[in-house]
């Protein structure tokens, strides 16, 4: 038998009176050296209750997260009036009696599901790990389980799924598998850092409703994240982070509609969405845009068609007959669920994937199906910016070298280390970014820093197309902002064109003049931004805009 009820507790209440806290934190501080990163914050978690922690990147969310199972680390100092969860003295805790808590009481759904996973096991291992460690059911009771949970938050072909590994799953898929993860053993406490960052909207919809289903089964969940958006369908309450102390607290509805902070406004104008289309995000300004050239296309997708063999020696078409113009001075935007074949379509329209069939033409000319030779003398005129800039730089170079190796790239390269060394100062200027950050290492960066960089380095040769693919989706809501802000702005200014690659429907509809919506590989519909999110006309472009989740009128 291999149940929920037979490989999982049921959320047992331990002599709690209904309705009492599960959690209570009063006065947590945490510190790192001198550091002290939380800074004496309160708050509780009730069965059945949803508690929001939302705040910009370093507020000290995710620490207060790792805090709550025992993951900040040997060198961390925690210090509390109280910190119990469920009748257990949380700061007495040992490691030992944490892997006992650990997915049994508490499940953690990790922020970061590009590098979360053990890239050398099974994903269904992975999912069934929980179960394995608490001694839940034989091998073949757990990995039936593991496939029930992948189907469960809407993993496609779980059973193929479960037997890859890793990095042969999208982010989104593997971001699910985490999940799925963290749900085994049914814990009546889930700390949810970011579950939804990676998911497109249809499935983070399911997501969602996964997670208010373990809530009305008595579920206390804390939920992490950036997108007030998800935040507003999911909590009671919200708390407000910033430079580890919360400055806001209290229902969501207040919280989210009538803030009264400062700060939590700042955060909730930041957002994409519809009504910012046209404006800054940053400062309620006007842009200042560069018309659209319709008649000249600097890149066009014809009948591209991408088909992969999967582990199960089936080939499966990833792109379908796709076929698009982008203007010059135009952002094209291309939505759908993960797997729909939009990461796909970009890499052919770089060239990094060979097409099974069609081609991608640069400036009316042939692109994808030149000789890699004369390729290269092209590439200065198509750059591209990934989601996660981190992964595509190498943790060896500072700055200032990422970007002088891609200025050798251009079609008029330095002649002197001096004029590199200016042209790359004058790349950060461009970016929002100065001289001093020349020596500075990727990994000592934010996150809007990385981005900033990523975004120096693709136009170092001066491309006129730039295929953005998730570029600000690993972002919190207010550096996103910045970044969208500067993209827009660069556009502008320089009459780049963008292939822009988002699962986010807000940042879609804010960026792009026009729209691709794709579906198992097809192109399912096309049109200007405002048509397709008002009147979509196919009905999975119907259902992507439903799932939206929205913050409604403040």
């Amino acid at each position: 038998m291999t149940t929920v009820d037979y490989l999982a507790d049921p959320v047992e209440q331990d002599g709690r009176e209904p309705g009492a806290a599960l959690l209570r934190v009063e006065n947590l501080r945490v510190a790192f050296g001198d550091t002290e990163v939380v800074k004496g914050i309160s708050f509780t978690a009730r069965p059945g209750g949803c508690l929001a922690i939302v705040g910009e990147s370093g507020s000290g969310k995710s620490v207060t997260a790792r805090t709550l199972v025992g993951l900040t680390g040997a060198r961390s100092r925690v210090s509390a009036d109280r910190l119990d969860l469920d009748g257990h003295d949380l700061l007495t805790t040992g490691e030992r009696a944490w892997r006992s808590l650990r997915g049994r009481r508490a499940g953690f759904v990790l922020q970061d599901a590009l590098v979360s996973l053990d890239p050398l096991r099974r994903v269904g291992d992975e999912v069934a790990e929980p179960l394995r460690l608490h001694g839940r059911g034989d091998r073949a009771a757990r990995q039936a389980r593991a496939i029930e949970l992948l189907a469960s938050v809407g993993v496609p072909e779980p059973e193929v799924k479960a037997s890859q590994r890793p990095y042969e799953l999208s982010g989104g898929l593997r971001q699910r598998a985490l999940i799925a993860s963290a749900i085994a053993l049914d814990p009546p406490l889930l700390i949810a850092d970011e579950p939804t960052t990676a998911l497109d909207v249809t499935v983070q919809a399911q997501v969602l409703d996964l997670l208010a289903a373990a809530k009305d089964r008595g579920t206390s969940l804390i939920l992490i994240s950036h997108d007030l958006s998800v935040v507003a369908r999911m909590a009671d309450e919200v708390a407000v982070m910033r430079d580890g102390v919360i400055v806001e607290h209290g229902p969501a509805a207040q919280v989210l509609r009538r803030p009264r902070h400062e700060y939590t406004r700042k955060l909730l104008d930041a957002i994409p969405s519809e009504h910012t289309r046209g404006t800054r995000l940053t400062s309620p300004v006007p842009r200042k845009r560069r018309p659209v050239d319709p008649d000249r296309p600097v890149l066009q997708g014809r009948h591209l068609t991408k088909v992969f063999r999967g582990p199960d020696k089936v080939d499966r078409t990833v792109v379908d007959d796709v076929s698009f113009d982008l203007f010059a001075g135009e952002t094209l935007g291309v939505v759908g669920e993960s797997g729909s074949g939009k990461t796909t379509l970009a890499r052919m329209a770089l060239a990094i994937l060979q097409a099974t069939a069609g081609e991608a033409v640069l400036h009316g000319k042939p692109w994808t199906a030149l000789p890699p030779a004369r390729r290269r003398l092209l590439r200065q005129q198509i750059g591209v910016v990934y989601q996660d800039p981190l992964s595509s730089f190498d943790p060896r170079w500072p700055v200032g070298r990422i970007l002088t190796d891609a200025l050798t790239t251009a079609a008029r390269p330095p002649s002197s280390r001096a004029e590199a060394r200016e042209r790359a100062v004058r790349l950060l200027e461009q970016v929002g970014l100065g001289e001093q950050h020349l020596t500075a290492a990727p990994l000592r960066l934010s996150g809007g820093q990385r981005q900033r960089v990523a975004i120096a380095r693709a136009l170092a040769p001066e491309p006129t197309v730039l295929v953005c693919d998730e570029p600000a989706s690993a972002l919190d809501v207010s550096i996103q902002a910045q970044v969208l802000d500067l993209l827009t702005d660069l556009q502008d200014e320089l009459g780049v064109s963008y292939l822009f690659i988002s699962h986010d429907l807000g940042v879609i509809h804010h960026v792009s003049d026009r729209i691709l919506v794709m579906k198992d590989g097809k192109v399912v519909e096309h049109g200007a931004a405002d048509d397709v999110f008002e009147r979509p006309q196919h009905p999975y472009t119907r259902r992507l805009v439903t799932a939206v989740p929205r913050l409604g009128p403040a």
